[in-house]
């Protein structure tokens, strides 16, 4: 076989072993790579430029995590309930439970402020590879080209935002392969203008999260302004109510949070026997403790309710991605995946010689990265408060500092953002946080020891429960005024402070530098430095062939509408309102399966036989939340919640027998608007009705 020809071979045999030719309906493909290949291949389809763009720009990210859209020319944004469920929660008293009861907006002057939302929309990409790896240059000692790499990143996103004016990330694709600048349009004056009850946008509570079939009505509506008028823009994606139908092509554009799919056998043996296991515990017991709060009262259940849904859903999340772990057949698909990999680079000296022992390092930096794991999820402190003061503690110091050596989330670029929400309105309650602090405390003395340097600093003598009650009534820090006039005082503000929250963070700041230090000298680094060596041989090998891992930005996914094996039978592609009603009334309408009064009272109002929720083969993980589904046409046809059961594997495999996205029905969504809600004039907007 001449050189040419054994290169092309392996090339194929590496694209078809290791996804990158990327088979079934796989991927969460960048917008710069569309799989327009593989589309016109499968389905006979080929997303045009433009196409691409107005999907692109018609697509937001919310940055208190979520996806969503524009879903009208006035600035109507769609996402989930539970994506929403902060601002909703944040802007709810106990007169007004607007979690628990819904919220709609029938004329603008009643659209209500989401206190520190920030919507990004994605408006430019610029690849940045060469930059970055050029500025590494030479530089063998992984330290210090973790420190150059921070170096020229800082400068690019620095230099980007003040020639734009717009928000500016370097983004790391393919391990280091690649780094691109996503540039962004950033929108802070977000409105409610919809959300449904709690109980019908999470029918079914915990016991029913992540499973399929579902009966949610998991949708939001916020609207963007920009200068005190809603957003005016022909990037809107145009409703379609009557939705796709089975074996359907439809797309989802949307941010999915993280994935580990190019990790190494060492990392994902390290997630499953470390990380996964502690984190679980740390999970757990914080659900404990908000459990015993909401216990206390109907208040105090209030103000736990949606910290109380994100840790459920977390819970579950990671118990999904931990069994996965455990499953032989998903170790040994990664397993193969990494030996036909090696093989590939061991058969040609030159690649060898260069990438080969990258394995071995990352092996050697997750060995020493385990017994220091534990320190690095149990020395934090569950408490918005501490969040803040620590925040507070270290941006005074590092925006001293050259840009480059700062913390991550305090360079020059990330400033705005960052004020932003130091400074949100949003309350917080005292009696709860004091019941976050001593529960994590209290598990944290549990898992570390009396004697660990952060706990002796932490206590310094107290009982979790003393030192809660202590700085959570003495500090000022629920008040943005108190933390205004911390961040323009500066250090020797914060230095003088006697506020007992920033007391405690001064002396926690230095251990939280030191450990943070220790993970970037020990494991960051040489991880990284490795994995860009395997990021240019997967480049070598085959190109752009195949998508990289997830980073909570936009990425493309595509599939069809389909149902699939489960229980000894099969799940239909779609629910409907029919199969609501049964599964409430088969349960007695008990809870978690109770019904909102309007729901109980108005059904006759429904046609039963619209479709509520509907899956697809469409690869997404956590972040996808409150993406939209869009048809050939980009037209709205859904809106993705949730993954089932089978899907929570996805963040290390995608098996398109039974791996499903779980979405809302466009129909559902007009349905209960105009029939249940008496929203029609928001419906008319959406469907793009005239007056």
């Amino acid at each position: 076989m001449s050189s040419c020809s054994r290169y092309l071979f392996i090339s194929a045999l590496f694209c078809l072993l290791l996804g990158g030719a990327a088979p079934a309906d796989e991927g969460m493909w960048t917008f710069d790579n569309p799989p327009t290949k593989l589309l016109h291949e499968r389905y006979g389809f080929t997303p045009t430029p433009q196409w691409l763009d107005h999907v692109r720009l018609s697509s937001v990210r919310l940055n208190d995590g979520g996806s969503g859209s524009f879903v009208s020319p006035y600035g109507l944004l769609l996402t989930n309930h539970h994506v929403a469920i902060g601002q909703l929660q944040k802007n709810s008293t106990a007169e007004h439970d607007y979690v628990r009861d819904g919220f709609y907006a029938a004329t603008p002057d009643q659209e209500m402020k989401s206190p520190d939302l920030e919507v990004n929309v994605l408006v430019s990409m610029e690849d940045v590879t060469h930059r970055v790896q050029s500025a590494l240059k030479g530089i063998t000692d992984p330290q210090k080209a973790l420190a150059a790499r921070k170096d020229v990143m800082a400068q690019i996103t620095r230099e980007s935002e003040r020639k734009t004016g717009l928000r500016s990330d370097v983004v790391t694709l393919y391990q280091g392969g690649e780094y691109w600048l996503y540039r962004y349009k950033k929108y802070t004056d977000v409105r409610i203008v919809f959300a449904p009850e709690q109980q019908i946008a999470y029918f079914g509570g915990d016991s029913d999260n992540f499973t399929y079939p579902r009966y949610d009505l998991d949708m939001a509506l916020f609207r963007v302004y920009e200068n005190g008028k809603p957003l005016e823009s022909t990037k809107y994606l145009k409703w379609n109510a009557k939705g796709a139908g089975n074996a359907e092509l439809v797309f989802v554009s949307g941010n999915p949070g993280t994935t580990s799919r190019l990790d190494t056998m060492a990392q994902i043996l390290r997630e499953r026997d470390v990380r996964e296991p502690l984190i679980l515990a740390r999970l757990r017991n914080r659900l404990e403790t908000m459990h015993h709060y909401a216990a206390r009262g109907p208040e105090q259940a209030r103000q736990a309710e949606a910290l109380i849904l994100s840790l459920e859903n977390s819970v579950k999340a990671y118990q999904g991605m931990y069994q996965a772990l455990l499953d032989p057949r998903v170790l040994a698909k990664k397993q193969a995946e990494e030996d036909e990999f090696r093989k590939l680079v061991a058969s040609r000296p030159e690649w060898q010689s260069e990438f080969g022992g990258a394995w071995d390092t990352i092996a050697a930096a997750t060995a020493k990265a385990a017994p220091m794991t534990r320190k690095q999820i149990f020395r934090r402190l569950d408490s918005q408060l501490a969040s803040l003061a620590l925040s507070i503690v270290q941006y005074v110091a590092e925006i001293k500092k050259p840009d480059g050596e700062r913390l991550s989330g305090f360079h020059e670029a990330q400033l705005e953002s960052l004020r932003y929400r130091l400074l949100s309105p949003a309350p917080i309650y005292p009696e709860m946080e004091e019941a976050r602090l001593s529960g994590v405390l209290a598990e944290s003395a549990k898992e570390l020891g009396a004697g660990d340097e952060f706990i002796k600093t932490v206590l310094a003598g107290h009982t979790p429960d003393a030192l809660s009650a202590e700085v959570i009534k003495g500090t000022q820090l629920a008040d943005p005024k108190a933390r205004k006039a911390l961040l323009e005082g500066g250090e020797a503000a914060v230095a003088a402070s006697s506020d007992p929250m920033i007391v405690l963070a001064r002396k926690i700041d230095p251990l939280s530098r030191a450990l943070t230090k220790w993970f970037e000298d020990n494991v960051q680094s040489v991880e990284q430095a490795a994995g860009e060596k395997l990021g240019k041989a997967r480049f070598l090998a085959y190109g752009k062939s195949a998508y990289p891992d997830a980073t909570f930005t936009l990425r493309l996914s595509y599939g069809t509408l389909k149902g699939y094996p489960m229980n000894g039978t099969k799940a239909p592609y779609k629910t409907t309102f029919y199969g609501l009603y049964d599964r409430a009334h088969s349960f007695d309408l008990s809870p978690p399966f109770d019904l909102p009064a309007r729901y109980r009272e108005e059904m006759g109002k429904l046609d039963l036989a619209t479709p509520l929720d509907f899956v697809s083969t469409c690869d997404v993980v956590g972040g996808n939340s409150g993406s939209p589904v869009i048809n050939k046409n980009a037209e709205l046809v859904g809106l993705i919640f949730d993954g089932n059961i089978e899907s929570l594997a996805g963040d290390f495999v995608y098996e398109e027998e039974t791996n499903r996205a779980v979405a809302v029905h466009s129909a559902a969504m007009i349905e209960a608007l105009r029939k249940l809600y008496g929203a029609g004039k928001l419906a008319d907007e959406l469907e793009g009705v005239s007056h």
